[in-house]
């Protein structure tokens, strides 16, 4: 019988080597899987090629990796916020290489990955910094720049509910960019608040059906102080 759950994080990292691509869902707070970046962050894995909406907030979750100097670069569409002032420190300094373009692109990019396409034009950016070196074309009289498919290695996913085929539904706005890193990553991980029967998931309601989910977990509190074991190793 297919089965995605795990019985242990450790387990679902082994294997994930220095370097590798990861792609971390969530819109800010919301849907971000902060069990699994701990555990990325507990794994010792270094230079991540990171991509995420955003760069964090405060000194737990996302913002954690860069404050333990994990991340190599950063792919998004907002790295400003209460990260800003690290963020340019990290990459006026060049230890971390970023790469910013707007949200829908960002977006788009990801779910081309997922579904095979490798690239698409698109009027956003066109004429800006952001397309510099990039291919353009004008269709219909518009400018438009050619930008490729993002996939990653490893993505990490949070869930309102699953079922052990790794079958996800998202509640309200946690869904935002779930179930295009689901799609697009080679290796999908997901923390879910709950793990329902097989059958429990009404089919209409499935967001992201378990053929994406390679490892599934059920959610466990993160103690607030356990974020600040990145200070002992960075």
């Amino acid at each position: 019988m297919l089965d995605r759950r795990c019985d242990s994080l450790a387990q679902a990292f082994e294997g994930i080597g220095d370097g590798a691509r990861v792609m971390v869902a969530g819109f800010g707070e919301a849907g971000r899987p902060n069990m699994l970046i701990k555990a990325l962050l507990d794994s010792g894995i270094k230079d991540i090629d990171l991509i995420s909406n955003n760069a964090g907030d405060g000194e737990t979750g996302l913002a954690a990796l860069f404050y333990a100097g994990r991340v190599r670069k950063l792919t998004c569409s907002f790295p400003r916020g209460a990260m800003r002032e690290l963020a340019m420190e990290l990459v006026t300094s060049g230890r971390m290489e970023l790469e910013v373009m707007p949200q829908g692109t960002l977006a788009e990019r990801i779910r081309a990955g997922g579904c095979g396409i490798p690239a698409f034009y698109t009027p956003t950016s066109f004429g800006t910094l952001i397309a510099e070196g990039k291919e353009t074309r004008h269709f219909n009289g518009r400018g438009h720049v050619l930008e490729t498919a993002i996939t990653a290695e490893i993505g990490l996913v949070k869930a309102h509910k699953a079922d052990r085929y790794g079958n996800l539904t998202f509640e309200n706005l946690a869904r935002n960019f779930n179930p295009l890193v689901a799609a697009a990553a080679t290796c999908t991980i997901v923390e879910a608040d709950e793990i329902v029967e097989l059958g429990d998931i009404d089919p209409n309601n499935v967001h992201s059906p378990g053929i994406f989910t390679n490892h599934l977990f059920t959610t466990r509190p993160v103690p607030e102080d356990s974020w600040q074991d990145w200070k002992e190793t960075a």
